[in-house]
């Protein structure tokens, strides 16, 4: 499915846990990225091919084993970099003890190629991409701004930092709940309210609908 008129968005998400897997391409140049490739790799791979992308990067924006179990299937596919905040470096390695944590067998994925420094911007066709880091549900959580122009309108890729009507959970190891309503906050409510965003589970919403309705933030 496409929500977007000009930038190419294909969303994928398969059990277990229905996780949002991203491919974003440049209409124009058809360069794009994948974002936070888990379990629906292949099929992030195939739109890929559909749409006869050529991809710059893999762009993790945190490690949770459900955003990277299909890291090493994409990077396969695609001979690309994968990039990852530092910070999340700790739960990235240790991909296959989190699968035990659920009792589920994954496989340990190949080393990260990058670790994000400042915002970047990282390019694709006519698209910038800068990373924003928004700690709380994990150390090294980020989210993605992807904008055509400089100064001109973004779209938000925030992984399981804000979801349609709730947040990411602070449970697991290095959540903090202060830590993630300050990144909410200071980070992701400085854009817009029309500001489209994408989260890691769900439908996507908009900056303005979460400000005014998220039971979690009002």
């Amino acid at each position: 499915m496409q929500y977007s008129a000009a930038m190419i968005v294909e969303i994928r998400a398969v059990a277990p846990f229905f996780k949002n897997g991203y491919v974003l391409g440049c209409e124009d140049t058809r360069e794009g990225i994948v974002i936070d490739p888990g379990d629906e790799a292949d099929e992030l791979i195939a739109a890929v091919e559909q749409h006869r992308l050529s991809v710059k990067y893999i762009l993790l924006t945190h490690a949770h084993l459900d955003h990277v179990t299909g890291v090493a299937r994409a990077r396969r596919a695609f001979a690309v970099p994968v990039g990852l905040h530092r910070d999340d470096n700790f739960l990235y390695e240790h991909v296959v003890e989190q699968g035990q944590m659920f009792g589920l067998k994954i496989e340990a994925q190949p080393p990260v190629d990058f670790f994000y420094e400042g915002e970047g911007p990282l390019v694709f066709g006519r698209y910038t991409v800068r990373v924003l880091h928004t700690p709380g549900h994990c150390p090294g959580g980020v989210c993605l701004a992807v904008q055509q122009d400089v100064g001109g309108a973004a779209t938000l890729f925030v992984g399981d930092t804000l979801f349609a009507g709730s947040i990411g959970r602070t449970d697991l190891p290095g959540g903090d709940l202060d830590t993630l309503l300050r990144s909410i906050r200071g980070v992701l409510f400085s854009f817009p309210d029309d500001t489209v965003v994408h989260s890691g589970h769900g439908e996507p919403t908009t900056i303005g609908r979460e400000r005014r309705t998220n039971p979690f933030l009002v």
